[in-house]
């Protein structure tokens, strides 16, 4: 909901001038960030799309405040990351981007959508689970923490229920 004081926000994908400020993002959520040139390397793989969240005023910057990067295999896909600045966090916008990537999944004819996240992120796991994610499985020594401890990941599942496609009629021609 948006207060007096909100800005609008929109999402589209991401841009090449985006990566130095996705890299800041990530390095402000995660203890092993992604840089941006690795970033832009896994953008330019097959099935990967990175979907960025901007402030969209008169007299804002179109500068990201968040992101989420998915890859598609057939028909499964997984959510490979995803970040909001700092000052964006509860405000909307981890909704609004994994609302625009399982939007584009589905489009994708996806039939099922994995992520691995931190227990200890509730944020995350109460985002993912009112999104319809279910927990399916643990990884053991997933994430690094700080002092070089580790702690596991859950696994979680998202089963979308695509209409069935029989393809074209007997005599269609694509």
């Amino acid at each position: 909901m948006m207060g007096l004081f909100s800005v609008p926000r929109a999402v589209d994908t991401v841009r090449p001038s985006d990566y130095d400020t996705l890299e800041e993002i990530h390095a402000e959520s995660f203890l092993a960030p992604w840089s941006a040139d690795e970033m832009a390397a896994l953008n330019d793989g097959p099935g990967v799309t990175t979907f960025v969240a901007r402030r969209v005023s008169a007299t804002s910057s179109r500068r990201p405040i968040g992101f989420i990067t998915v890859r598609r295999a057939a028909d499964e896909a997984e959510i490979l990351t995803m970040a909001v600045a700092p000052r964006q966090r509860r405000s909307g916008v981890g909704r609004l981007l994994l609302d625009r990537a399982l939007r584009h999944l589905y489009a994708e004819r996806v039939a099922d959508v994995f992520l691995e996240v931190d227990p200890s992120n509730t944020s995350a796991v109460a985002l993912y689970t009112r999104a319809g994610f279910k927990t399916v499985g643990e990884r053991p020594d997933y994430y690094s923490k700080s002092g070089g401890a580790r702690q596991k990941a859950l696994t979680m599942k998202l089963t979308f229920k695509q209409p069935e496609f029989h393809g074209l009629p007997t005599g269609a021609s694509a």
